[in-house]
């Protein structure tokens, strides 16, 4: 094939869940690392990959434990993210990875890099690669040997790109690791946790002050934390309210850890959707959300931003502060085409193809796992402006955002961001 593949809504949605085509499955071929290699971020390179997130506990810091080879983008990420102090290294040779001796060392290892610090740290968080994985490696007795020897908390933190399709992904265990020191304390009625992402929200959401109407006046994110005294504090919490999918297995954790109980929200864009979900959130909690101002401002930036480019063609990709499949079912029903979409299907967002497939039936969806991407070609589409880093890669030449900013976007605020960004790049792209 010399074809990108692709398949229209219409035909995905007739083929069902269960019979997706095997070129939209990474497991049925070999892979084209499309947006990890874009992004540059696999388990633990930029971004919030393994060894960025192994950091999220404030104080801590981290031990590599890896061949060369996978050092030596953290040495060069590190320094770009400002966080290199926070990063240490102990090289595994070649009698190491044969005779697993290297595990011998790490207790020691731990121990330099405590003395090492000006500070004692928090907890030192050892990372470990595929080369552990394929050894067996049992690292929760290691880090046990390594945290009596050095006297300081000892965590796992695994960079296994092998089970990013498994039971257990890095990214959700790593999300477990960074909430695992906290212990049970007494609950306070009016605290709650946010979790699923490494970074917060941004500061104008409305989800901080709608919390406030319900009488929750302490709510905590990890990346808003200090120091190790207000992380500590997380345990306090009445409830956590859980906004990534990743982040289930740790809000069970801490279900059966500290019995602190969660509610789980979607981030959409839809701006129905968005409503209705704070209203049962409000229910959840006994209140009632007065979300009409924000609402309202949402409405406003959609309209505004349609009376203005309301003949946008989108491409939307997936490296980008949103679900592909639900973000372009929003601007269909917006009133706005999308005639392609890159992204992976699952389960999960299948839902979303159904109703694409209603509304607009010949949008086509591509995989970027696919080998068959590396002879995509822009000659047959007519797309003019996209969302999505990787939408940008394919489309050099269009307008549009990636969307992809540290900070995380949510609620009405988020819906409006995007249609003020959208607006910003399209105009400055006209006046070019």
């Amino acid at each position: 094939m010399n074809k990108a593949y692709s398949i229209t809504a219409e035909k995905l949605a007739k083929c069902g869940c269960s019979a997706v085509p095997d070129e939209l499955l990474s497991s049925a071929h070999l892979i084209y690392s499309s947006p990890a290699t874009l992004a540059f971020n696999s388990p633990g390179a930029q971004g919030f990959g393994v060894k960025r997130a192994g950091l999220a506990i404030p104080g801590s810091v981290m031990l590599l434990v890896s061949p060369g080879c996978c050092g030596r983008n953290t040495t060069m990420l590190s320094e770009l993210g400002g966080y290199s102090e926070r990063f240490f290294y102990m090289l595994m040779d070649d009698t190491d990875i044969v005779t697993g001796r290297h595990l011998t060392k790490i207790p020691a290892a731990v121990k330099e890099v405590c003395e090492a610090c000006e500070k004692v740290p928090s907890a030192v968080m050892i990372c470990i690669t595929c080369v552990d994985a394929l050894l067996g490696t049992d690292m929760e007795r290691v880090c046990r040997k390594a945290s009596e020897q050095a006297g300081v908390p000892v965590l796992p933190c695994y960079m296994y790109a092998l089970t990013r399709e498994g039971r257990l992904p890095p990214m959700v265990a790593v999300r477990e690791a960074v909430y695992s020191l906290l212990q049970p304390a007494e609950r306070k009625p009016d605290a709650l946790n946010i979790m699923g992402y490494f970074a917060p929200l941004d500061d104008n959401c409305e989800l901080y002050p709608l919390l406030r109407q319900a009488g929750i006046n302490d709510i905590r994110e990890i990346s808003r934390c200090r120091d190790f005294d207000e992380y500590s504090m997380m345990s306090q919490a009445n409830f956590n309210i859980v906004l990534n999918q990743e982040a289930r297995h740790a809000a069970q954790y801490m279900y059966d850890k500290l019995n602190i109980p969660s509610v789980e929200l979607s981030r959409m864009y839809q701006i129905d959707k968005i409503k209705n979900q704070y209203r049962l959130l409000g229910k959840a909690v006994g209140a009632s959300f007065d979300d009409g101002k924000y609402y309202d401002e949402a409405s406003a930036s959609i309209e505004k931003f349609r009376k203005k480019h309301g003949s946008a063609v989108f491409a939307v990709g997936e490296m980008l502060n949103a679900d592909p499949f639900e973000l372009s079912l929003a601007l269909i029903r917006y009133g706005f085409k999308v005639s392609e979409i890159y992204g992976t299907t699952g389960s999960v967002n299948f839902v979303y193809i159904k109703k694409i497939a209603q509304l607009s039936p010949n949008t086509k969806i591509y995989s970027n796992l696919s080998p068959t991407m590396l002879y995509y070609s822009t000659d047959d589409t007519d797309v003019d402006a996209v969302i999505g880093k990787d939408a940008e890669y394919y489309h050099p030449e269009c307008r549009g955002i990636g969307w992809n900013d540290e900070c995380q976007p949510f609620g009405y605020a988020g819906l409006k961001a995007l249609f003020e960004a959208l607006d910003e790049a399209l105009e400055r792209k006209n006046a070019e």
